[in-house]
């Protein structure tokens, strides 16, 4: 799997464990819901900024949206 998949991945299954939808984290990152759509999907690769407002909305490291072991929690 490569960054871009492991990524989305993790970015879809943290943002559902927080039970956010895709236009509620874009809204609250100031990103375009189309442009976390096309992350999910695996079809952008992120900005380091983009990942880092991301992480912040879903309160983790930025590092753990690149994790292979990454297995988010609802905390």
């Amino acid at each position: 799997m490569d960054i871009r998949q492991l990524f989305a991945r993790n970015l879809r299954a943290t943002r559902e464990a927080r039970q956010l939808s895709q236009e509620t984290l874009a809204y609250e990152a100031d990103l375009d819901r189309t442009y976390i759509s096309s992350l999910e999907r695996g079809r952008y690769y992120a900005s380091l900024r983009a990942i880092e407002k991301i992480a912040r909305v879903l309160e983790v490291d930025p590092a753990d949206l690149l994790r292979k072991d990454s297995a988010p929690s609802s905390d």
